[in-house]
């Protein structure tokens, strides 16, 4: 899989997460956070719900670097995107810097269009995903989290995936989870952001 060229310390990264609403974009957002804050970066996190409840969209902007003046991430800013839905994946592609990365769950989960039955959802979207960013990494990380004892932890496997494309080393992001993922989860969302990371190194 080839890697994204590594990008200045000081300059300011855009990582931009969605999902819908359950799926455990906070939790990501805020181990970035933990991560970057520990490096000494400046941080800046932003959070957009939609209809949460109901399968909405949640965005989260996270920018870390020597100095960050705002959280928002502009179309054609962000240098990776992190989805942990695919329809999302596909809503979101236009805020993806060219030569950005994508990092997505194959998971699909009906918006309510669907489930009303006013639309259907589309056909094709990993394929849309890799024409779009030749390097996007697309992996079924449900399953992944349930082999690794909660299927709440699809969130680690995609941090563990993206991790290469970051700033910190896995011993950095082992001690943000350790900092920041509730206790009774730890030893699953270790396993899964490990199996994450090592898909990310084959």
């Amino acid at each position: 899989m080839p890697a994204t060229a590594a990008m200045p310390a000081a300059a300011a990264i855009s990582i931009l997460i969605v999902g819908v609403g359950g799926q455990g974009t906070l939790l990501a957002s805020r181990l970035i956070g933990r991560a970057a804050t520990e490096r000494g970066f400046d941080v800046k996190v932003s959070e957009v719900h939609g209809m949460s409840q109901r399968g909405g969209s949640v965005v989260t902007y996270v920018k870390y670097g020597g100095e960050v003046s705002s959280p928002l991430i502009e179309p054609g800013e962000a240098d990776i995107l992190i989805a942990f839905e695919l329809l999302e994946a596909a809503r979101w592609i236009p805020y993806l810097r060219p030569g950005g990365q994508i990092v997505a769950n194959s998971q699909k989960i009906d918006p309510m269009p669907v489930i009303t039955g006013a639309a259907r959802y589309p056909d094709g979207l990993a394929e849309v995903l890799r024409e779009k960013c030749e390097g996007a990494l697309v992996v079924d990380a449900l399953t992944i989290a349930t082999e690794c004892g909660n299927a709440r932890s699809v969130n680690m496997v995609l941090l563990g995936l993206a991790a290469r494309f970051t700033a910190f080393g896995e011993d950095e992001w082992m001690g943000a989870i350790r900092a920041v993922a509730p206790p009774k989860a730890l030893e699953a969302n270790i396993r899964a952001f490990g199996r994450g990371y090592a898909l990310s190194m084959a």
